[in-house]
């Protein structure tokens, strides 16, 4: 391994696919170690010397150890500029991509995790999502006109709230609405998504045959 190349400890599935589908779309050298949920490895030693939390994803790059799958995005948008994934310091658009980009995290994966969980949400002023339908609302009212939050530009904040969406709606936490199925529809049609997704059955298949 180069000192370029970047270590993507992962696991498929988990919030690990959000990071392999930035990583592709950025086309960065990469090496996948696989962390076997099921058997614990994320809590072993080793692991926890990169990440003490016990969870994936998490990348190493250049010697710095980058957690949490919205930072780590960020970091691959702004570190791989060629890809065009981040609005540049003064673009009257960086302001709404990093709305976006920390939405996800904030607002919208604790909705889709209460919804799925069927957790009773609680006080919508304690809570930094509001209600699950008024975060559904402005996420949807956003991408209504296409093709991605900032317009004809892809972001890494596309490959989030896509990723939260495209997973909410697998699970059953997200209902059929027509601006996000067609949103979600237009990013799984990309061919970074698809590589790594493709990938990532490859991992769940050799995994399952262990």
């Amino acid at each position: 391994m180069t000192d370029t190349e970047i270590t993507f400890y992962h696991a498929a599935p988990s919030r690990g696919s959000i990071v392999h589908w930035m990583l592709e779309e950025v086309d960065a050298p990469y090496l996948i170690e696989l962390c076997d949920l099921s058997k614990g490895q994320q809590k072993e030693p080793g692991y926890l010397a990169i990440n003490p939390m016990g969870k994936v994803p998490a990348i190493v790059h250049r010697g710095v150890v980058i957690t949490e799958a919205a930072a780590i995005c960020c970091y691959l948008a702004e570190t791989f500029p060629a890809a065009g994934l981040a609005p540049p310091l003064g673009d009257p658009q960086r302001g709404t991509y990093l709305r976006w980009l920390f939405f996800e995290p904030a607002s919208l994966e604790p909705a889709i995790v209460d919804r799925m969980l069927q957790r009773a949400p609680g006080s919508p002023m304690a809570l930094g999502y509001g209600d699950f339908d008024t975060t559904l609302d402005v996420v949807a009212r956003a991408v209504a006109p296409g093709p991605f939050l900032l317009g004809e530009r892809f972001t890494a904040a596309d490959v989030l709230i896509g990723s939260a969406l495209h997973w909410g709606t697998m699970v059953g936490a997200v209902p059929d609405r027509t601006e996000l199925a067609a949103y979600v529809g237009r990013l799984t049609a990309r061919p970074a998504f698809k590589r790594a997704e493709a990938k990532d059955q490859e991992l769940r298949s050799g995994a399952s045959n262990r």
